[in-house]
């Protein structure tokens, strides 16, 4: 296991509704990533298929619009399989360049749409995927619930590496079903461009003592294109997200970042020998825990809405 890892954590938008135009984008900012040495690549939160921030796909409570429907539809055609192409062209460009990837998509599951996270290692492929949990707000009109088959933490050559996304990171067992696996790089792709994110951030960083990535987008209305018809911003260059993209170490120090409204690229060293310093006086599902007290069961089945 390597002491030293050199990591990247991408700040940029997508190509928005467009699948294709964003895997060339994605594989060019690995490349960018690669030619400065990074290992591992972490981008944010629904960046392969398009996080639809502002839209409302005119679905007010007891009526749904056939607008609405028809801004899903390209919504729907704008995300990706698992098995398609997008995914296996990232996974050869991962493999060519030698380097790890975390990445946020909108996975088409069937007729449903997930938040999903997927981990692809240079010389295996896909590794695995997180579902999102637990889509917040008006997300929740438009993506599925994940389950806890897809919690597992990545062992690699880098290190235990997992994700958690956006607002699953104020759900405290979830947190914890991930320091009980021993993460150590602990990913936080999301769209929470707040200032109060990095107080998130470095609280996780310290209650995990893990190395935390958080990714966000940077985008302009401009980004969506003429046809968009979200609510946030008048003038094309108006931000809809801001970024707030920020690497932090176990003990909550700032390593780089956060950095808000630019597209950027944080390059960071992790010294993973900090990461068992850091457990001298701390470690929540260690020697600081109580399980005489305190006990968390974690449902790991994949469920089914039909049984065969």
């Amino acid at each position: 296991m390597k002491s030293q890892v050199r990591v990247a954590v991408v700040q940029d938008s997508s190509v928005a509704f467009d699948p294709a135009a964003t895997t060339e984008k994605i594989c060019r900012l690995m490349a960018d990533a690669a030619s400065q040495r990074a290992e591992l690549v972490v981008f944010p939160e629904a960046f392969l298929g398009t996080y639809p921030k502002g839209l409302t796909f005119d679905a007010p409570i007891g009526r749904r619009l056939p607008e609405g429907r028809d801004e899903y539809l390209r919504y729907f055609n704008g995300a990706v399989d698992i098995e398609g192409p997008e995914i296996k062209s990232v996974c050869a460009a991962a493999s060519e360049l030698n380097v790890y990837v975390v990445l946020g998509i909108i996975e088409r599951g069937g007729s449903t749409l997930y938040c999903t996270v997927v981990f692809i290692d240079p010389k295996k492929g896909l590794m695995g995927k997180r579902r999102k949990l637990m889509p917040t707000g008006a997300e929740r009109l438009v993506w599925g619930f994940g389950d806890g088959s897809t919690l597992d933490v990545m062992d690699t050559d880098l290190g235990k590496i997992g994700a958690v996304i956006c607002w699953e990171n104020y759900m405290p067992a979830l947190r914890m079903s991930q320091y009980a696996q021993g993460i150590e790089i602990y990913c936080a792709p999301t769209a929470d461009d707040r200032l109060t994110w990095l107080a998130t951030m470095q609280h996780i960083a310290m209650e995990g003592r893990c190395f935390v990535l958080s990714a966000g987008q940077y985008t302009t209305r401009a980004d969506y294109g003429a046809n968009w018809r979200g609510i946030i911003g008048d003038q094309p260059t108006d931000p809809v997200m801001r970024g707030a993209s920020v690497i932090v170490g176990p003990l909550g120090e700032i390593i780089a970042g956060p950095v808000y409204d630019e597209k950027t690229m944080l390059i960071a060293d992790l010294d993973r020998d900090t990461l068992v310093k850091s457990k001298l006086d701390f470690d929540s599902v260690g020697h600081y825990a109580r399980p005489d007290v305190f006990s968390l069961h974690v449902d790991r089945e994949e469920k089914q809405a039909v049984q065969r």
